[in-house]
């Protein structure tokens, strides 16, 4: 189905594409990133047939906010595709956004995808690929990619291991001897946050709020979680002197409305959402090796993807484990600095 990517310089793909459930990077041999937008494309509905509009930043610009015939729809849920017109328009906006870069009428493709999607999964994500102008295409799993975009020594003769904690999966793997010991994925990432938080101001607070101001709260959220989490001087380390602001509709009311909440209402709903994480980590730990597991003990556990800059998660995963976890730096552009790394063979 998909395997770890091992090619000639002549077989090199030309592009690199990490598609993602909340945002896609594109990446072209001996270019670096060309392309970064947001995974969502635009479609309008006239006589009952949907056409295409447009797609990326000015699709999702009209998140929440598009009426009439107008729909915006996310090509990807939980890491694979699951609208298979979306992706393919989306898809085909990537690749003529690009196009004058490449000078090619089918490039070669290298796919980023979730170690755990099954062949069905793989077999829907070529097919868009190829209907959106794609020629040969070649998908590696995004842990792995992951790995060496973090700059983990994946070919040393000790253990390392990744969360790698995207908008819509979360894998976490143990490599050495540049192979794959273990993988353990929890499909729930960013987005499925960003969801719960709409579900907990409508259920607690009566109050309704849409994706982009529930993923603009849960960033507000995990910084002030940040400054408790990393301030070993105590104070401010009560994250009820932490409010946030947000803003939406009063269902009671009807009307546009202002709230202003402690962080620390939030808690529950980031630690309800964390804890499948900090067990699928225990999980993999439990299972491999033991001397793989010493290895771990001299090092930490690195943490790449959007939401690995979540305080929370390193400390609920070092206090359950005894194990320290490190976010790299940049760490959402992992995925693409590996498959970039790949390209060049």
């Amino acid at each position: 189905m998909f395997r770890f990517f091992s090619t000639s310089r002549q077989n090199r793909p030309d592009i690199a594409i990490d598609f993602g459930t909340a945002n896609t990077r594109t990446v072209l041999r001996d270019g670096g990133i060309v392309f970064e937008q947001p995974t969502a494309s635009c479609f309008s509905n006239k006589g009952g047939k949907e056409l295409f509009l447009t797609a990326g930043t000015d699709a999702y610009d009209m998140l929440d906010r598009a009426s009439g015939g107008l729909h915006i729809r996310r090509p990807l849920a939980r890491g694979v595709v699951q609208d298979l017109d979306a992706a393919s328009a989306y898809l085909q906006y990537v690749l003529k956004s690009v196009m004058g870069r490449l000078r090619l009428s089918r490039p070669s493709a290298m796919v980023g995808i979730p170690a755990d999607a099954t062949k069905a999964e793989a077999s829907a994500l070529r097919t868009v690929l190829s209907d959106a102008g794609f020629g040969r295409i070649s998908l590696v799993k995004e842990t792995y990619a992951a790995a060496i975009g973090a700059g983990l020594d994946i070919g040393a003769a000790r253990a390392s291991m990744i969360i790698e904690c995207g908008a819509g999966t979360t894998e976490i793997a143990v490599f050495s001897i540049d192979g794959e010991c273990l993988i353990r994925s929890v499909r729930g990432g960013g987005q499925s946050l960003d969801e719960a938080l709409i579900e907990h101001m409508r259920a607690r607070h009566h109050f309704l709020i849409g994706l982009r101001t529930a993923e603009r709260l849960k960033h507000a959220i995990s910084r002030q979680i940040s400054l408790r989490v990393g301030d070993s001087s105590g104070i401010g380390a009560d994250p009820s002197n932490h409010m946030v602001e947000i803003k939406g509709r009063d269902l009671r009311t009807g009307l546009p409305a202002t709230r202003m909440l402690s962080a620390s209402v939030f808690q529950p709903v980031f630690k309800k959402h964390l804890v499948p994480i900090v067990e699928a980590t225990r999980g993999v730990l439990a299972t491999i090796k033991p001397d793989l597991a010493a290895d771990l003990l001299t090092g930490s556990i690195i943490a790449t993807g959007g939401c690995a800059s979540i305080s929370l998660l390193s400390e609920m995963i070092t206090n359950d484990t005894g194990l320290p976890i490190e976010a790299v730096n940049d760490e959402a552009l992992c995925v693409s600095r590996g498959l970039e790394t790949l390209m060049a063979g």
